[in-house]
């Protein structure tokens, strides 16, 4: 999807336009009811309209003019709120819009069987239910999400992942998944449907990046909660002033008795409002940088999950090697002649749909001349691979070929009888040392010789890996690998430690072990045999170019099937978490400043002596309160740019962080105000608006 998702300039006029209109209708109290302090600011807006409607009607002694500044400061207020999140919303609706051009009207090819050329009857794509064959030939649409399950093509997944560059999708590996919307540029495919329409993978990221599934995480509920306990605490402690101010003013019998105007702006003032009002555009913003990554966010819980990770658990093929393993060399044993071992290597892979079955055939027929061969005519029955036996081969008459890893060959040849050649031994672990896998090729119980299939890791992975062990990440690869293949691999890719002979189970078991210890795990993972482990981590990266049950398991799809895509989640998230944590600290110390100006102006007439903590030099207290009144609502437009761009984030130590975000953000919250609140009300005198 990359340039279908790429971040879209801050102030889009699209985008602000949206979502100044948007901000309007938010403003019902269905919709404020989600946010308890902007919904206390709300109902105080309505209050002061009220009193300001009464004052201009007589019926109050008080100057209006006041009372309607009072009054829009805070509608503008809960308004600017509304517009933080609309703006990160609008943006997520951009991206759907992009998004929707690359559904369309398809027609499917579905079959009557799983056979190319079974009867085909041709039904738009919203009639298709999983399950369903459908055939894709070259320049057709994929209609929907779906496994192949015969055949092999190049596709065109440039709406979906912004790639300009053709993938291939083939069935029998881990490049089986396929995704409505996209095409089909050559040859052709056999797709099992795997999603009902409404339901497919570009339906479910247009859901989530418009923010229809985006529910509170956590982290974000709990810190609602501490917002909206300190809302109750000033709303109480607001409410009582009122009773003092009388009994002062009637035991002193001098002053003025505060008004409920004046109270409902301290209010405003001193509760938590400027992240109250940011909180949701934080989250979602979050979301939003996600999708500019090329990653699918599945849940909001994912995103601040990847902030706090310290355990990156790996698969090795398709995720740290490029998972297409290719035949590069055949290696008789003593006595052997080539042409035997790869006449009977490449009649143990003709039925093999692998990449790794096929790749031997081709080594087979482009190095030793030997070529394709009717299947139907050799009368041989092949020996499907199972994870029990981990061979496969074919039997013909006369003779029975076996090919599969060299400790299960070497089972298979003692029971018959055979002895497994120490020159095979030592050709197995020279393979295994440089990293590659080796197949031992026989025929009944005479060991013909090793096939040398080679891992290719993806390039920059040490580097990558380096740069996640600074961010104190640890990288663990498993691998259903022998240990010396496993080494091998490791070390060329720079991962911390490795699991060999590893099962589905065995990942599984590892990450509930490192759980049970306190870790936070994330696991990247493209095949279904790692969707259990990937349903249980705690940051799930599915491949995209995995099977479609490691995408239901993961919580995050990679668009671009890059492993190391997680040292931008876990920036991301760690972004998110700082953010929030910045602007909440900016918010509290925001507070502790504005104190200096509106408790003096709210009670200076009740309590003279307050007139000493007006250190600002307000000119009255009248400007001083709508002064306050008006930067609060302000601050939240300035923030805007940053709740939706996030802070920086950097890779230092996380008590150098903390220190320099409260010296920033906690310093700045305390000077800030002083400036703005000054100015503004040099600004109101000058021109006499108060």
């Amino acid at each position: 999807m990359g340039s279908k998702v790429q971040g879209r300039s801050l102030w889009d006029r699209k985008i602000i336009g949206s979502a100044l209109r948007e901000a309007f209708f938010k403003l019902t109290p269905t919709h404020q009811l989600r946010n308890p302090v902007m919904f206390t600011v709300y109902i105080a807006s309505v209050l002061t309209t009220v009193l300001f409607i009464q004052a201009i009607v007589g019926h109050l002694d008080m100057r209006a003019g006041f009372m309607l500044m009072v009054t829009m400061g805070l509608w503008f207020t809960v308004y600017f709120a509304n517009f933080s999140e609309a703006m990160a919303e609008g943006r997520g609706k951009a991206q759907a819009q992009s998004l929707r051009k690359v559904q369309r009207e398809i027609q499917a090819k579905r079959l009557s069987a799983p056979e190319r050329d079974a009867k085909i009857t041709v039904i738009p794509s919203e009639k298709l239910c999983i399950g369903d064959i459908i055939l894709v030939e070259a320049g057709d649409f994929i209609p929907s999400d779906g496994e192949v399950i015969e055949g092999i093509a190049s596709v065109n997944e440039s709406a979906v992942t912004g790639e300009s560059a053709p993938v291939i999708r083939e069935s029998g590996g881990d490049r089986s998944s396929v995704t409505g919307g996209t095409q089909v540029i050559s040859d052709w495919l056999l797709v099992r449907v795997a999603a009902n329409p409404g339901e497919t993978f570009l339906d479910k990221m247009i859901a989530l990046v418009e923010g229809a599934k985006r529910h509170k995480t956590p982290n974000e509920l709990a810190l609602t909660i501490l917002l909206a306990a300190m809302t109750i605490v000033f709303l109480i402690v607001c409410a009582t002033l009122l009773p003092f101010s009388i009994y002062s003013v009637l035991a002193a019998d001098s002053g003025e008795v505060v008004s409920i105007t004046v109270l409902l702006a301290l209010f405003v003032c001193l509760a938590p409002t400027t992240i109250g009002g940011l909180l949701s555009a934080i989250g979602i913003a979050g979301m939003d940088r996600m999708i500019q990554a090329n990653v699918i966010a599945l849940s909001g819980r994912a995103v601040e999950a990847a902030g706090d990770v310290d355990v990156l658990l790996l698969d090795k093929t398709g995720t740290i090697t490029l998972g297409n393993r290719q035949a590069t060399e055949f290696i008789p044993a003593d006595g052997v002649a080539m042409e035997t071992l790869a006449d009977a290597a490449q009649l143990a892979s003709l039925a093999d749909e692998t990449p790794e079955g096929r790749s031997i055939v081709v080594l087979a027929k482009e190095k030793y001349g030997l070529r394709g061969r009717e299947i139907t005519k050799l009368g041989a029955t092949f020996i499907p691979f199972t994870a029990e036996t981990r061979m496969s081969g074919a039997n013909l008459p006369g003779r029975q070929i076996r090919k599969g890893a060299s400790e299960a060959v070497e089972s298979y040849v003692k029971e018959m009888g055979g002895i497994f050649p120490e020159s095979v031994q030592k050709s197995v672990e020279q393979i295994s040392r440089k990293g590659g896998t080796a197949l031992v090729v026989t025929e009944g119980k005479s060991v013909l010789g090793v096939i040398y299939l080679k891992d290719i890791v993806k390039g920059g992975m040490r580097e990558r890996f380096a740069q996640l062990r600074q961010m104190g990440i640890k990288t663990i690869m498993i691998t259903g690998d022998n240990p010396l293949t496993a080494e091998a691999i490791a070390k060329e890719a720079g991962v911390d430690e490795f699991f060999a002979n590893s099962r589905p189970e065995d990942k599984l078991k590892l990450i509930r072990k490192l759980q049970s210890e306190g870790h936070l795990v994330a696991m990247t993972g493209d095949g279904t045999n790692d969707a259990p482990a990937l349903a249980q981590a705690d940051v799930a990266v599915a491949m995209n170019t995995g099977t479609q049950a490691a995408k239901e398991a993961g919580n995050l799809v990679d668009l671009d099937s890059n492993p190391t895509k997680l040292i931008e989640v876990v920036e991301i998230g760690k972004q998110l978490l700082m953010t929030r944590g910045a602007l909440t600290t900016f918010s509290v110390a925001n507070d502790i400043a504005k104190y200096f100006a509106i408790l003096p102006a709210a009670f200076a007439s009740t309590y003279p002596a307050l007139n000493a903590f007006n250190i600002m030099h307000l000119e009255t207290p009248e400007s001083a309160i709508v002064s306050t009144v008006i930067f609060n609502a302000l601050i939240i437009i300035f923030l805007v740019p940053l709740a939706l761009r996030g802070v920086a984030y950097r890779r230092v130590t996380a008590a150098r962080l903390l220190r320099s975000n409260v010296l920033m953000y906690g310093l700045g919250g305390l000077i800030v105000p002083f400036i703005g609140i000054k100015g503004i009300d040099w600004v109101l005198m000058h021109f006499f608006w108060v």
